[in-house]
């Protein structure tokens, strides 16, 4: 075999090994802060951490995402929630959402009589994160979140301080930190929780010893349990959606940020009369094609904001849920 054909070869075979960028970060007086902070203040090996550090593959992938500058709200095109709603609610992610509940109908009870959430929401979130644990990553979370801490992009400090707690929980559970995978932020498990929220929130829920995110028990408890310190109540309906007057709204600022006594809210009212939630709402606008669509969000709207700050997100696990819970009572 050649030399010519032997790289060719391991062009293909290998493709990522030869084209990846590898540095070490080690030598930057950023990082020696940053270990000299790991080894004095939580008992970390300072020559581990230096040849730790000292080969790290750039996520360019990653770095590029968080080096683009944020996107001009005010430049939407119409249409946006009925291209999320595509990607989300699919007949796949629903089927797959009700045979998950199904196998896992005893934990989910358990966790529901434990954190008191719902067993739809908690298989919805984990749908719409990792599709039940079919896609968690494939990013090196140490190098990824090196490279996101050290090279330049918009939010250094934020994973400077998630690399940190995830050096910490990896010491603590000894997991080897080069061989844990997950999202191009560091999002890790089916849950795909940031390191702090691993530490915070995550739980062994299935009492085997270890809080491990890749097992589906231990998810189905994390999840609840984020959700339930996060002001979650089982009584309180998510959502319902409204009517108005004319085809785009305009009338108040809409989303999860604000909120409104119903009474304020003239000309707007539930288009189901089984909604009761005396309390103040958000206005939650989706923008479709020809039309908006207005929907009041309660309490517990707001608390799935709390997983992902986005309104269209906790609508599309609102709606997910729905879709997931209807067919698992036909199976």
């Amino acid at each position: 075999m050649n030399n010519l054909y032997l790289k060719i070869l391991m062009i293909f075979i290998f493709p990522c090994t030869l084209f990846a960028q590898i540095e070490n970060f080690s030598k930057k007086e950023e990082v020696k802060i940053f270990i000299n902070d790991l080894s004095k203040n939580y008992s970390f090996n300072k020559k581990e951490l230096e040849k730790l550090f000292s080969k790290i593959e750039i996520q360019k992938s990653a770095l590029n995402f968080y080096k683009k500058p944020k996107k001009n709200k005010n430049k939407k095109r119409k249409g946006t929630w009925d291209r999320y709603k595509k990607i989300f609610i699919t007949d796949k992610r629903v089927s797959q959402g009700a045979l998950f509940m199904k196998k896992y109908k005893k934990e989910l009870r358990r966790a529901y009589k434990t954190f008191g959430v719902q067993s739809e929401y908690i298989t919805a979130i984990l749908g719409v994160e990792s599709f039940y644990g079919k896609h968690t990553g494939k990013y090196p979370v140490f190098d990824t979140l090196a490279t996101l801490s050290f090279e330049k992009n918009r939010r250094n400090k934020f994973f400077k301080s998630e690399l940190k707690q995830f050096l910490i929980l990896s010491k603590k559970n000894r997991k080897n930190p080069k061989k844990i995978y997950g999202s191009y932020a560091g999002a890790i498990g089916l849950a795909q929780f940031m390191p702090s929220n691993f530490e915070k929130l995550a739980v062994d829920f299935n009492n085997d010893g270890i809080v491990d995110l890749n097992n589906e028990i231990d998810a189905i408890g994390s999840v609840a349990n984020y959700l339930s310190k996060a002001g979650w109540n089982r009584t309180v309906p998510v959502a319902t959606r409204v009517s108005y007057q004319g085809k785009r709204f305009n009338r108040f600022k809409t989303g999860y940020k604000y909120k409104y006594k119903r009474s304020k809210l003239t000309g707007i009212k539930p288009k189901s009369n089984r909604f009761y939630y005396p309390k103040r709402v958000h206005l939650i606008k989706l923008d479709r094609k020809r039309y908006d669509e207005l929907w009041y969000g309660t309490e517990n709207f707001y608390v799935i904001t709390r997983y992902n700050r986005s309104s269209y997100y906790a609508m599309v696990v609102y709606q997910l849920a729905k879709e997931i819970k209807s067919l698992y009572r036909k199976i």
